[in-house]
């Protein structure tokens, strides 16, 4: 830790229910023995009597009163331990011994290294049949990634996406889509408490070439490509980002079904608008993949009808702060809001991100405003600051316009919408022809 190099002792502190990751959190960093003490959860919404209790008590992973553990870590002397720290091989080998199917199958399940459905076994021959889906060289560094800020960049090559493609069922046409996921290093396994996903969209003439779907049921399991292509994210972010372990590298507290499969592409032929990546500065016969951090919530609807303007706003109160929405239109639905004027996609955004308010002591009544947003508040920067100096009841604008995305998927079997978490600000894009 910073203050320690400049000789302040320290003593870090967490509730009960990270003592293992923090713990391991240490270990991974080099400082096994880095001085920890914890207080009962939760922290967040608690009197202060409650609060001076936790003090007062014993910490209840040592089972010591807390205050002697906090004496004991800043004044107790630096052991041999300490000072020698610790260091890791990160090598790992290629293959594994030899065994029978089950036998594998039951030591990949037993490793964390699958998601809990049949895999593909990764054999050589079935790796270099994947491989032959790219030009790309098998020990080209792709990327890196990591389950969460503060814990250590794991780095992995185009044949190590390669082996969770093929885990995840994939074909090797599919493979320069998965390598783009890979690249953007945004993980499909969060260790957020939260319970991120990573919601992906797809763009561009490799939706048709490689057979996804954005018709009917688009984002349900109706197409080989999407969810191969979707588990293959999830797996190579589990694997190859250091794990995602329940009370380790995993802390999302109710969990995502998402976390299965999200990857989506958009109905661009049936839109009315140009597509997400062509918004953004693409050129339209680029193939491109946007993987965003999200998938926290999802609302849903019908219209345009006549009340639209009301549901939207109700949907758009209740999405959480932190997270702006992905607005997943219907066909139907997009046509819809261009017979009622609406005539581009920025107007759609642009009326959500002036209609989603909320009051200010609502807004910043949020974990994650308070956590995330209130320091770049507190500092002066817009338009957060100005949201702080709002008296309490003032109804105050929650998104950015440059925060909301909108996507046109769906067969026009009825006129539906979708809101699901994802702030295209955090997002990344990746270029899929890339890593033909």
């Amino acid at each position: 830790m910073a203050v320690e190099a400049d000789g302040v002792p320290t003593v870090a502190i967490h509730t009960h229910v990270f003592a293992r990751l923090a713990r391991n959190a240490a270990r991974v960093n080099g400082t096994p023995t880095l001085r920890q003490a914890f207080v009962p959860q939760p922290v967040v919404g608690v009197a202060p009597a409650q609060l001076r209790a936790y003090i007062d008590g014993l910490d209840p992973v040592s089972k010591r009163p807390f205050m002697q553990e906090l004496l004991e870590g800043l004044t107790a002397p630096l052991t041999e331990d300490d000072l020698t720290g610790v260091s890791f091989e990160r090598s790992t080998p290629r293959l594994l011994e030899p065994a029978t199917e089950d036998e594998l199958h039951r030591r990949f399940e037993a490793e964390h290294w699958t998601d809990y459905l049949p895999i593909v076994l990764p054999t050589e021959e079935r790796v270099a049949a994947m491989l032959a889906g790219t030009s790309h060289a098998p020990d080209e560094i792709v990327g890196l990634m990591r389950p969460t800020n503060y814990r250590e960049f794991w780095e992995y090559t185009v044949e190590k996406v390669a082996v969770n493609a093929v885990m995840a069922g994939a074909r090797p046409t599919y493979l320069p889509v998965i390598l783009a996921m890979a690249a953007s290093g945004m993980t499909a396994r969060q260790s957020s408490t939260t319970s991120w996903a990573a919601p992906a969209i797809v763009n561009g003439p490799v939706r048709n070439q490689i057979g996804m779907h954005c018709g009917i049921g688009a984002m349900g399991p109706y197409s080989h490509a999407n969810v191969a292509i979707g588990r293959a994210h999830g797996l190579l972010s589990q694997n190859l980002q250091g794990g995602s372990v329940i009370g380790d590298t995993y802390m999302g507290s109710i969990g995502n079904v998402y976390n299965y499969a999200c990857t989506w592409a958009e109905n661009e032929e049936r839109s009315p608008w140009e597509p997400l990546h062509v918004q953004h500065g693409f050129k339209p016969d680029d193939s491109t993949v946007t993987v965003f951090l999200g998938g926290w919530y999802t609302q849903s609807g019908y219209g345009p009808r006549d009340t639209w303007e009301q549901r939207f706003r109700h949907c758009l109160a209740a999405c959480e702060p932190y997270s702006p929405p992905i607005i997943l239109l219907d066909p139907s639905a997009a046509h819809g809001f261009v017979k009622r004027g609406l005539q581009t996609k920025q107007q759609v955004i642009d009326w959500c991100a002036d209609n989603a308010r909320v009051t200010a002591r609502e807004y910043w009544d949020d974990p994650w405003t308070q956590t995330l947003i209130k320091p770049h508040a507190v500092a002066g920067v817009e338009p957060w600051a100005s949201l702080l100096k709002a008296a309490p009841d003032e109804m105050v604008r929650k998104y950015r316009a440059q925060d909301i995305s909108v996507v046109v998927l769906g067969g026009e079997s009825q006129s539906a919408w979708k809101m699901v978490g994802g702030n295209f600000a955090r997002a990344k894009t990746v270029r899929i022809d890339d890593w033909r």
